[in-house]
């Protein structure tokens, strides 16, 4: 078999769109846009159901990983090249669902539910400057650009060193 499920591929590219995107809104916009700016909570709004929408994409993209066939794993020749594959991709996983958990336990513990899904009309809290949560999901969210970028690094490097058609593997065509 050389390609990936056609569902996991449509999975796996979603998710290409949705992350950054994610990233980019709570790394860049939200996190200079002033609580008391009333665009805030629509903001975190979309980031917020945004983040929940990667969260079930992410385990229904896990049960289709282990309930489909799929190609034997990747191999660059090199066995330490080979063990950061299989820790990154793994890894994605762990970081991408530690996002979501975090982004929900700092959404929980700043009151934003009810703020920004039950319209409730409360101010936004001054700040959230302290909280734990809202830290490890900025930590998760740096280690998660850096996984990112070695992931697109070594996708590169099979494409055009190695010149296995490893990419081909997750798009669209006959899996034979």
């Amino acid at each position: 078999m050389r390609k990936y499920h056609p569902f996991l591929v449509t999975l796996h590219w979603l998710m290409v769109l949705m992350i950054p995107l994610s990233l980019t809104a709570g790394g860049i916009i939200l996190a200079n846009l002033p609580n008391d700016n009333p665009a805030k909570v629509t903001f975190l709004g979309g980031h917020m159901g945004f983040g929940l929408t990667i969260g079930a994409v992410l385990i229904i993209r896990l049960i289709t990983r282990i309930r489909s066939t799929h190609p034997a794993r990747a191999t660059t020749g090199n066995e330490f090249l080979d063990r950061i594959s299989l820790w990154t991709h793994w890894g994605f996983y762990v970081l991408i669902a530690g996002m979501v958990l975090t982004g929900l336990a700092t959404a929980l513990s700043a009151g934003l539910l009810p703020i920004v899904f039950g319209g409730s009309g409360d101010p936004l809290p001054a700040t959230f400057d302290g909280l734990p949560q809202l830290f490890l999901h900025g930590f998760r969210a740096v280690l998660l650009i850096a996984l990112i970028v070695l992931h697109i690094l070594a996708a590169l490097y099979h494409q055009f060193i190695l010149k296995d058609g490893l990419m081909g593997r997750m798009w669209y065509g006959k899996r034979d």
